[in-house]
């Protein structure tokens, strides 16, 4: 019997919280003159805007003014990247392999243009190849852009490594953070980037709100250029979801202590949930479980069983998690991330990712392990013969 719904899809976005949805409900009803206006109400919006970036600044430890709201991580991601061809008199840029979809296709278009774009490799591990980044990262290069936690395999990025080593050779460090704030602690002032992308509904907050960190004293082009935002990001304020984004940060201004109580509490069912697995079917291949990684991430593949199987069995069990494949109209496609680990296609397409929240329960997980084994057992009874169990490392 099936619980209800169970969401191990987290890492593709989280449920509004209670509390986002009344910030955003009084700011659409009470507080929603335009910020810009000199008005009374105009005025009141802008008191509100200062509030909650204060709010969010003091979740990331960053200054309010190194927060830059935008539509999301998206826009954050392409304003640190475009931003960053020419700046300084230079125009290449290096960037992980394993980098989101998004911002691989931009990468592929700057290219295109005919910006000088090297990717460093990723070990098979799903770590970053160092030794690569060494060798590309040059006095040649503008900025280097990298994600804190890969969203598919959860793997986390040396990003001290990198900012010193972008900084000797005067370059800057863009870091995407928007898969590790909400599951771990970030703190800007100490992380040595000088742009971090941050995306609000990766932690309970609305969709299309996000922010841009650009470290103080550093003049960076705007996307979109306009009078708001200290002339960084043209467009009305979308206070509604700055408010959101604020309720969601205050959410996360924990102490260390609370901090490591939640992260625990996720890696304990995330492994309880790649151990049974491993026990009950034959197979289970986990990538990136022998590298530091996100506590709620879990990517893998049930023998030869193709994503979609999988995914149409949890479906059925009332199960919500996601691919790592993405469908095109050349066919399926496999995970650029995998790719980028040396995973052959034919496994790769097979891969299944489970992102858990705090919220996320032990007879939650126990349902996918009660229930999931028996449903794919008869699959692999007739599908390829399985890879041994273990871990991609």
């Amino acid at each position: 019997m099936t619980p209800g719904p169970i969401y191990l899809d987290h890492n593709a976005t989280t449920p509004p919280s209670a509390a986002v949805v009344d910030a955003m409900l009084s700011h659409m009803t009470r507080t929603w003159a335009n910020a810009s206006s000199q008005h009374e109400a105009g005025q009141a919006a802008r008191v509100a805007l200062g509030q909650a970036r204060a709010r969010v600044a003091r979740m990331l430890n960053c200054r309010p003014n190194e927060v830059v709201f935008t539509s999301g991580a998206t826009e954050a991601n392409h304003m640190a990247l475009r931003g960053a061809v020419g700046f300084n008199g230079r125009g290449a840029l290096v960037a992980s392999a394993g980098e989101h979809a998004g911002v691989l296709k931009l990468l592929s278009q700057l290219q295109a243009d005919a910006v000088p774009v090297a990717r460093i490799g990723l070990r098979a591990d799903g770590q970053l190849d160092l030794d690569q980044a060494r060798a590309l990262i040059s006095d040649a290069v503008s900025l280097v852009s990298v994600m804190a936690a890969n969203n598919e395999t959860g793997v986390l990025m040396p990003i001290g490594e990198l900012a010193r080593l972008a900084h000797a050779a005067g370059a800057l460090l863009h870091v995407d953070a928007t898969q590790l704030v909400g599951k771990l602690p970030f703190d800007f002032a100490a992380s040595g980037a000088d742009l971090v992308s941050v995306s609000a509904h990766k932690f309970h907050g609305p969709k299309g709100i996000g922010a841009l960190l650009v470290r103080q004293g550093l003049n960076w082009p705007a996307l979109f250029p306009g009078a708001q935002e200290r002339g960084r990001r043209a467009g009305t304020e979308n206070l509604p979801g700055v408010a959101g984004f604020a309720a969601a940060a205050e959410a996360l201004t924990l102490s260390p202590e609370v901090w490591l109580a939640r992260a625990s509490g996720m890696a304990h069912l995330r492994d309880r949930l790649e151990a049974g697995l491993q026990r009950a079917l034959p197979g289970v291949v986990v990538y990136g479980a022998t590298a530091p990684r996100l506590p709620n991430t879990s990517y893998l593949r049930v023998g030869r069983l193709h994503a979609d199987q999988v995914l149409a069995q949890l479906d059925r069990l009332g199960v919500m998690a996601s691919s790592g494949s993405a469908c095109s109209a050349g066919g399926l496609a496999a995970s650029p991330v995998l790719t980028a680990m040396g995973v052959p296609r034919d496994e790769a397409v097979c891969a299944v990712r489970f992102s858990l929240s705090a919220d996320t329960t032990a007879s939650e997980v126990d349902h996918v392990l009660s229930h999931l084994p028996g449903a794919l057992m008869p699959l692999m009874a007739a599908s390829d013969p399985v890879s041994p169990p273990g871990v991609f490392a």
